[in-house]
């Protein structure tokens, strides 16, 4: 299936002759025309711009942006990939895209269910979001969930304007959109970081967004289960990518041994966990002691391997 769209005129900017009201205009310009501060973009490739979102939870300091996000200008439109984890970043994310291009966005397309990748949707509500076709239900059963850890975590503000869990374009199998001279093939995957992830190849310039099934630097987190993310893993390696965009990690990548950590991380966890059950230890010997050897290797190891271990274990105990 391939969907296509037409072009969108873009916007002109006014000239001041006089120079008080060119300073103003460049003032302006750097916030963008509604005062919203555009995001930092790097070009990982021709006409793909990448914002790289901190290593952290998210907290006061950097204002819920934790993931990266990122767009694609084709001849006839902007594809959206990730939106940020609030209406803020989101807004943000789009004065980026008008610095850049005076094409409009036609699609959004959402990697995965978890609110830092999604909640920037709001800033885009009148263009169609695609996702996997099980995310809608997904982040639906914790929606409510995830915007109350965000106003615990940043405040009443951060959450104000979320709208409600729209998917206008579910993705099961994969499907092709043209953006005008420019292909992207999005590719829904079975559970392995969720039991949603979704990836968007760009032809023309060999770049994937692997969302969430890639993370560099930032431990892997488990909300699928951890065999099915090895299986994705053997599958994403066959897909001819020159680079990747990681989900959380540097703005680009080399293809595909970037996967190589994270297929170790996963790996020792598996072994780890089986070697624990296969010796009649409970699942709090398995949290203390299993994959310890990787600490070292990863930023946010306390936050989140615990709770990879715990859905490990609850994954075979009964295998």
């Amino acid at each position: 299936m391939t969907t296509s769209f037409g072009p969108d005129a873009g916007s002109t900017h006014p000239r001041a002759a006089l120079m008080t009201v060119a300073a103003a205009l460049c003032l302006l310009a750097a916030a963008g025309p509604s005062g919203v501060e555009p995001l930092a973009m790097t070009e990982v490739a021709p006409g793909v711009f990448v914002h790289q979102g901190a290593i952290a939870e998210p907290a006061p300091d950097n204002r819920g942006d934790t993931a990266n996000m990122g767009f694609i200008v084709g001849d006839s439109g902007v594809a959206v990939i990730d939106t940020g984890g609030t209406p803020e970043l989101g807004r943000r994310l789009r004065e980026a895209i008008a610095a850049r291009t005076d094409r409009e966005p036609v699609i959004v397309i959402n990697t995965h269910m978890h609110p830092d990748h999604v909640f920037g949707n709001a800033a885009f509500a009148d263009v169609p979001i695609a996702g996997h076709a099980n995310l809608r239900d997904a982040l639906a059963a914790r929606q409510d969930v995830y915007r109350q850890r965000l106003t615990d975590e940043l405040g009443a503000g951060a959450s104000a304007g979320i709208p409600r869990v729209r998917v206008d374009r579910p993705v099961a199998g994969e499907v092709r959109i043209d953006l005008g001279n420019r292909l992207l093939v999005l590719t829904a995957h079975p559970t392995a970081h969720t039991n949603n992830d979704l990836t968007v190849f760009d032809r023309k310039t060999g770049t994937l967004f692997a969302g969430d099934l890639l993370f560099i630097d930032h431990l892997p987190v488990v909300d699928g289960n951890a065999l099915g993310w090895l299986s994705v893993i053997d599958g994403l390696e066959r897909v001819p990518a020159i680079r990747a965009v990681p989900g959380h990690g540097p703005a680009m990548v080399d293809w595909p041994g970037a996967l190589d950590a994270e297929r170790r991380y996963l790996t020792v966890l598996v072994e780890g966990v089986r070697r624990v059950l296969t010796a009649g230890g409970s699942i709090q010997e398995a949290v203390a002691h299993v994959v310890e050897g990787e600490r070292d290797r990863w930023l946010l190891f306390d936050a989140y391997n615990p709770r990879n271990v715990t859905a490990t274990f609850a994954e075979l105990e009964w295998e």
